[in-house]
């Protein structure tokens, strides 16, 4: 068994409930673990034996292109997408971290973290 991490994605997004979120966005983080068998990859050094990052990174940029009120739902998307596409999952994360999340507050970023199973 295997972990797969990408750390710190980022993307430019409209997600939020303000009017100002859904119209001049702001940028995201996201992050995946995901735990899968690696066991043949390890020993044929074959791209085809494990789950490719590039595949996953578009996967997550598809969903990030889609405007959510909340991180909760966007991450909820994001997951049903890894779980659909790569079926060796066994466990997985998704955190998403939304940078300055209040207008005029003093907070670095809101984060939402969603695990399977």
């Amino acid at each position: 068994m295997g972990t797969i991490i990408l750390k710190n994605m980022e993307f430019y997004s409209y997600h939020g409930c303000s009017m100002e979120e859904q119209l001049n966005g702001t940028k995201f983080r996201v992050d995946i673990q995901i735990e899968t068998d690696t066991c043949d990859a390890e020993t044929s050094d074959d791209l085809n034996k494990t789950i490719d990052y590039l595949q996953i990174y578009n996967t997550v940029k598809t969903q990030m292109e889609i405007k959510s009120k909340l991180l909760e739902n966007a991450a909820r998307r994001i997951m049903n997408e890894l779980i659909n596409n790569f079926p060796e999952i066994h466990k997985a994360e998704v955190k998403i971290s939304k940078l300055n999340p209040l207008p005029g507050g003093k907070i670095s970023k809101a984060i939402f973290k969603l695990n399977y199973p």
